[in-house]
């Protein structure tokens, strides 16, 4: 197989938006060719990640229509839905797609447009990916991560400032990102005394309701270098699955399909956690970053909360995490939030991350559906 690089990038502005979602992925669409310097008519394959557009307004066949606003016609068109990680399964289809020899010029393009409806109504949409039993229960994926952060912090004795500190952290590089969301610095007495949500969390312990889009495109490696000069090359990729009821996995605490597609991806790339220079994850609620800090072995078991107490996931730490203010600050439109993790790494290993730039030259993604339903993790070499 050849190696896969990604050549060019792009992101909106997340938050509310007033276009649609179609127009947000054009938007994306375009920006991502004009930073790459390719033609729409040089793309082969075009991706659209994606959950929810017709739950949340009723627009179906988004990839055929973004083929035709991009004058992409006739490049072979899908939509990737798989949940909350729909972009980092777009990802793994992108990089698929190249890989196989079936395309040399594939576009990937995640977007979501949900702050239209109430939060009563977003939150119902994404609750349907729950297993029937546990959703006819009034069960959401906030009050799994309550239920998980509860038993975590009795557990591993686990302040509850850490997660606090986690918000405090994201909200700090969110203030750097000019794309996100929230560009606001908060502060632990702040997260501490907001409404409770799900108690322990509370609603700096949870992302905000976004729109948005963000792309990539890919191209085998050997191509790259026709484009530009620097350039990532996705070394390493690993997609898993969990149990759908969560409440039948031996430990809560334990995202399994963090762990195994992880390990998939180290295996992939021949690397270790040890490698990892900067890593996104998939922070929908703050005791999520820990898990996936455990499941991916930045940090022992029970002990991700310590690390966060060191500084060592700070900007200037040894492994800066969420450097993009993550989903917490950033926002989290669900079928983009994958893709605009890639596009995180991306800019972090080509050196092009602005103000939150970090020393970087191996970057990793993980991308989570549900509350750990399904999970990609994609790992992203810099060559410059």
């Amino acid at each position: 197989m050849p190696d896969v690089a990604v050549i060019g990038a792009s992101m909106t502005k997340f938050g509310q938006r007033e276009t649609w979602v179609r127009e947000l992925l054009a938007e994306a669409g375009e920006a991502c060719l004009d930073d790459a310097g390719v033609a729409p008519d040089a793309v082969e394959h075009l991706y659209v990640s994606n959950m929810a557009s017709g739950e949340f307004e009723g627009q179906t066949g988004v990839p055929n229509a973004l083929a035709h606003d991009l004058a992409a016609v006739p490049a072979y068109t899908a939509r990737i839905d798989q949940t909350s990680s729909s972009g980092g399964a777009g990802i793994y289809a992108a990089w698929q797609s190249i890989a196989s020899g079936a395309s040399d010029m594939t576009l990937l393009v995640g977007g979501e447009k949900m702050t239209h409806r109430t939060t009563g109504e977003a939150t119902d949409v994404i609750a349907s990916l729950t297993h029937p039993v546990e959703y006819k229960q009034g069960v959401t994926l906030p009050s799994f991560a309550g239920l998980t952060a509860r038993l975590y912090l009795s557990q591993f004795d686990a302040p509850r400032e850490s997660l606090a500190k986690v918000a405090v952290k994201n909200h700090a590089n969110g203030a750097r990102n000019p794309h996100a969301q929230f560009q606001k610095e908060i502060d632990v007495e702040t997260a501490m005394e907001s409404p409770i949500v799900a108690d322990p969390l509370r609603l700096y312990d949870f992302c905000p309701i976004t729109d948005g889009s963000a792309a990539l495109l890919f191209c085998p490696a050997e191509m790259a270098s026709e484009y530009t000069d620097e350039y990532a090359v996705v070394s390493g990729i690993g997609g898993a699955t969990d149990t759908h009821v969560v409440h039948e996995r031996a430990d809560p605490t334990t995202m399994g399909a963090v762990v195994e597609s992880g390990r998939e991806a180290y295996e992939m790339a021949g690397l270790g956690p040890d490698d990892v220079d900067v890593a996104e994850l998939h922070d929908m609620f703050t005791i999520l970053e820990f898990l996936q800090m455990e499941g991916l072995d930045f940090a022992p078991k029970g002990e991700a909360w310590k690390e966060m107490d060191r500084g060592t996931t700070e900007l200037d730490g040894e492994l800066p995490i969420n450097t993009s203010g993550g989903l917490k600050s950033k926002g989290h439109p669900l079928g983009a939030s994958g893709v605009a993790q890639g596009y995180e790494i991306y800019k972090q290993v080509t050196g092009s991350a602005g103000d939150r730039q970090v020393d970087a030259d191996v970057g990793l993604a993980c991308n989570v559906g549900g509350f750990g339903n399904c999970v990609t993790t994609a790992i992203m070499e810099g060559r410059r």
